[in-house]
């Protein structure tokens, strides 16, 4: 079975924001328990923090499969168990294990190897969906997130109502959070690092909170943190009791800043996420692949999450791009084409169901990956066309730019075009072909139609017409001129200039002709175009 797919995000550095001091303070030292920095207490605007901690990234990133697993990393040349499910520990796997040992006890476990990469896409599809709670989202670091959610509460009806809603969002989504609430980012992470699912708004009580704390809750490092221990500090509070001055000396101001910041005594900025705008997702087989359906399923997979993608922030795109990639070899391109912006998987899927038989691939696939083109804004449907497939089979119905992509896929992009409008008042000249796939936005002929009143069907040649004491006959009948004239004068520059007045005419059989006469030879009459 192949892995989860990568979630639509592209991979970035997800570093939290550097220290916003970098100077040491003076220091008092001071009976009390807490010594404040001085004359470094900015007025700050309110803010509360909602922290999200996924201890089991790594393996909630991973899990594809039924049965028990375990995911390995390599330390000091040994792959080790780094974390293992329910199933994989009820028998006797746990972290720090040797992936041989832990397979001696349980041979049907299995092993993945961690993806730092894998886990920050998930991040980023979890950052992508939390912007639905609040416009300012932090990836602060390999598995914490972390929302600034105080112009959010009356949105969603109090703290209590909104936490509920993320944590049911978090398990649906199948991950085990620890959640926590405080004024300050740093304050929040260490309280849902240590597994206190609490939420304060006061700065007190958050102090309160702080002080019990274990050190392994800060992600010092492993030498401070025995080197603390061997002193007996053992919590933040007794961290806060040694005199600033020489804990300085002795560790560095780094971790003494870290404490005032999550304190709240010193500001710390942090940078908001902000989602793609354009869809990359990767899908990477547990084994080569050459099955053509299961591509197709997983390109399908694809274009679902493509969907929900565009559909989140009201786009549609006209072009996509599939790349099959190979152990061996370079990697098998598809495109595929719309002629006007669409976000549907079930369109799209059907496009490429037509493009694969057509498709060759030179190996088997070990992983598949979506790009989209750029996006723009969905637009309005047009009417569609009913077809008739027989044999006793459903009408199907497709709008205009479905059945031009349809044929496109079939017989080549060459052989299908659209038209645009030109800037030019001579009718010869005042449209030229184009790809369907390009922007039909940019066509003005819905501008045209509203100011001007022209033809859909114009003759490659004007037609001459008969005519019955200067009057234009077409069919054997005279024609009944409504609107008109428009004098079109232009072209005097070049070999093909024009002095002519049209009119919009109905003949007696009620169709509606587009005719114009020559001004230098008035009884000349011609047809050019037939309407609608």
């Amino acid at each position: 079975m192949s892995r989860a797919r990568r979630s639509p995000v592209a991979i970035r550095d997800a570093a939290p924001t550097p220290a916003a001091v970098q100077q040491v303070l003076p220091f008092v030292e001071s009976a009390e328990p807490l010594v404040k920095p001085l004359a470094l207490t900015p007025a700050r605007v309110q803010r509360l923090w909602f922290c999200i901690w996924l201890p089991g990234l790594p393996l909630e990133a991973t899990r594809s499969a039924d049965g028990a697993m375990a995911v390995i990393e390599e330390q000091q040349g040994i792959h080790r168990i780094l974390l293992a499910d329910a199933e994989a520990e009820a028998a006797g796997v746990m972290a720090g294990q040797s992936a041989n040992a832990a397979l001696a006890l349980l041979p049907t476990l299995q092993l993945e190897q961690r993806s730092p990469p894998r886990e920050q896409q998930v991040l980023e599809a979890l950052a992508n969906w939390l912007e639905r709670f609040s416009s300012f989202v932090c990836i602060a670091d390999r598995d914490v997130l972390l929302l600034e959610i105080a112009g959010s509460l009356r949105l969603f009806g109090g703290l209590r109502e909104l936490r509920e809603k993320i944590a049911t969002g978090l398990r649906q989504h199948g991950f085990n959070a620890s959640l926590a609430i405080a004024p300050t980012p740093l304050g929040a992470t260490w309280l849902a690092r240590a597994g206190k699912r609490v939420g304060f708004r006061d700065e007190h009580n958050l102090k309160r909170a702080l002080r019990d704390l274990p050190l392994h809750s800060l992600q010092w490092p492993e030498g401070l943190c025995a080197s603390l221990t061997g002193m007996g500090v053992t919590s933040i509070g007794d961290c806060l009791r040694l005199p600033r001055e020489g804990f300085v000396r002795r560790f560095g101001a780094e971790h003494m800043l870290a404490l005032d910041r999550a304190l709240g005594h010193l500001p710390d900025p942090r940078n908001s996420w902000r989602a793609p705008e354009r869809f990359c997702a990767d899908h990477e087989m547990a084994e080569e692949q050459s099955d053509r359906e299961r591509l197709l399923n997983v390109c399908h997979e694809l274009l679902l999450s493509h969907e929900q993608f565009l559909l989140a922030r009201q786009l549609g795109t006209q072009r996509l791009c599939f790349s099959f990639f190979h152990l061996k070899g370079s990697a098998t391109e598809l495109r595929l084409g719309c002629a006007r912006a669409d976000r549907s998987a079930a369109r799209w899927l059907e496009l490429l169901r037509i493009r694969f038989e057509q498709l060759v691939l030179p190996e088997p696939v070990i992983a598949i990956r979506l790009r989209s083109g750029m996006t723009q804004a969905s637009q309005a449907q047009s009417a569609r066309l009913n077809f008739d497939s027989g044999k006793g089979r459903p009408v199907r119905s497709y709008s205009i730019a479905e059945l031009a992509e349809r044929l496109v896929a079939r017989i080549g992009e060459q052989s299908v075009h659209s038209f645009s409008m030109v800037a030019e008042h001579r009718p010869q000249y005042a449209w030229r072909p184009q790809s369907i796939f390009s922007d039909w936005a940019s066509s003005t002929l819905s501008e045209v139609r509203r100011h001007l009143r022209r033809p859909l069907w114009m003759l490659p040649e004007p037609a001459l017409l008969s005519a019955d004491s200067g009057y234009p006959l077409h069919q054997g009948g005279p024609l009944t001129l409504l609107e008109g004239p428009e004098r079109l004068e232009t072209g005097w520059w070049d070999e093909d200039g024009i002095s002519r007045d049209y009119y919009t005419a109905v003949n007696p059989a009620g169709m509606r002709l587009w005719v114009f006469r020559n001004r230098h030879r008035p009884s000349c009459w011609y047809l050019h175009g037939y309407f609608g």
